[in-house]
């Protein structure tokens, strides 16, 4: 049994304790084998449980989801430490240096008006700090880990910011129809359908960028749409023996009657 002290409040320090004990001999046999790549999933997944806590406003979900955050944190910090590479220490005070770098208008002498210029001297710093040379190296540095659609919108924001962008959504539109006309014609012949079907999706999220609209949240909605409408088709279906029983026809009528009534 391992030494940890029982207490009425835990502070982050007893968490990063509580995570290198388990990492120890005599602690947790799953904890020990674990790498970064094994828990990269996981910490992907506790974000996202986080988001959706945020979206639904639950100050107490919230909370434990942060700390399932903290704790992939700690864990990956953890691991480093072992290997004698970094502690939570140096990634805190990483963090400290980064935004004491990036905020001259706090911590220097640099003069803004408003956010909007915090966001210009934030982009140049970054570069900076990044060693970018070009527009392109910083379209480049956007995480491919990221959703394809938020990292294509990200990758469009870069490029407007130096006028490569349409100067309304008419432009965006129009090359929503044009992909799509390549689309149907990459399906017809057999050629380069993924490469069409992806240039039609990119040019669906520069129109988003234009209205404002949250790919992710405008895809996400759409699909529990789906979902709420494909239920009352299911409701539906059953009074007519359930869908087996009906042919492609019959469903998509059904569907139509059910997206209409909803």
């Amino acid at each position: 049994m391992v030494d940890f002290e029982s207490k009425a409040f835990y502070n982050v320090y007893d968490l990063k304790e509580l995570i290198r004990l388990l990492r120890t001999e005599n602690g947790c046999p799953w904890d020990r084998e674990q790498t970064h790549e094994s828990i990269r999933r996981n910490f992907i997944e506790e974000t996202y449980e986080a988001c959706e806590a945020i979206d639904e406003k639950d100050t107490e979900h919230l909370k434990e989801e942060l700390g399932d955050v903290l704790m992939q944190v700690i864990f990956h910090s953890a691991i480093e430490e072992e290997q004698g590479s970094f502690t939570l220490d140096d990634v805190a005070d990483n963090a400290c240096k980064k935004l004491i770098f990036r905020h001259p208008h706090v911590f220097g002498d640099v003069s803004v008006k408003n956010s909007a210029e915090v966001l210009v001297n934030w982009d140049a710093i970054k570069m900076k700090e990044k060693k970018q040379l070009s527009a392109a190296d910083t379209l480049d540095s956007v995480a491919r880990s990221l959703p394809a659609l938020w990292r294509a919108e990200k990758i469009q924001k870069k490029a407007s910011k130096v006028g490569f962008d349409w100067s309304d959504i008419s432009g965006a539109l129009d090359k929503i129809e044009e992909e799509l006309r390549e689309l149907r014609k990459a399906i017809a012949t057999g050629n380069g359908i993924e490469e069409e079907l992806g240039d039609l999706l990119f040019s669906s999220v520069n129109a988003a960028r234009f209205v404002k609209v949250d790919p992710e949240d405008a895809l996400n909605r759409s699909s529990d749409k789906f979902i709420s409408r494909f239920r009352a088709l299911e409701d539906a279906a059953e009074k007519r023996g359930g869908l087996k029983n009906l042919s492609l026809e019959e469903m998509d009528k059904l569907y139509s009657e059910v997206k209409n009534a909803l």
